[in-house]
């Protein structure tokens, strides 16, 4: 029988454009980026991600 292993957590500096499905986490069904307050990522954390959700919708890979 196998034990559940928790998923392992990526941190936010080490995100790219390329890992949709990490983003998709952190954004809204319609694709607008979560807040602060919601997400609880640093403000720099915070401008990382939006860079990189942009970089992303720019490429057609997010909506």
């Amino acid at each position: 029988m196998k034990e559940n292993k928790p998923a392992e957590k990526i941190s936010i500096k080490d995100l790219t454009w390329k890992d949709v499905e990490q983003l998709r986490n952190y954004t809204t069904e319609t694709g607008k980026i979560l807040p602060r307050r919601i997400t609880h990522f640093t403000a720099q954390e915070q401008r990382h991600f939006t860079k990189i959700v942009k970089q992303a919708r720019n490429l057609l890979l997010m909506p």
